[in-house]
């Protein structure tokens, strides 16, 4: 599957609609980012049941506040919804990929009940 662009009204579908969900926060000046971006493009298409979906921050500014992105690129993975990995910097796609089979591994039931006694404390 290619990227897809993910914006402030299209973001709660793609999170709420599809079990893992990658993003890539992006700017078009940034280097780092134009770099990664045939990277992230090459992973995805191994992937086609995940959605890797991209945030421009300069265009959608009120998502990059909202996760406190300060560094650009930003991954985050979220799985059923929950926010599993966060990292800026560009990686390689053996990193990726290599972080793409832990997330896949996790036992979602396990994290969901971890959750709930945290808020339960």
């Amino acid at each position: 599957m290619a990227t897809v662009d993910i914006t402030a009204d299209t973001f709660e579908d793609t999170i709420n609609k599809n079990d893992i969900v990658i993003i890539d926060f992006w700017a078009p000046w940034c280097g780092p980012c134009r770099s990664f971006a045939p990277i992230y493009e090459e992973v995805s298409e191994k992937y086609p049941d995940i959605v890797f979906g991209k945030i421009d921050t300069e265009t959608e500014q009120e998502l990059g506040a909202h996760f406190q992105i300060r560094s650009i690129p930003t991954l985050m993975i979220f799985r059923e919804q929950v926010v599993l990995f966060s990292q800026p910097g560009m990686m390689g796609a053996a990193d990726l990929e290599s972080i793409i089979a832990k997330v896949q591994a996790l036992d979602m039931k396990e994290v969901h009940a971890d959750i709930a006694k945290q808020d339960q404390a």
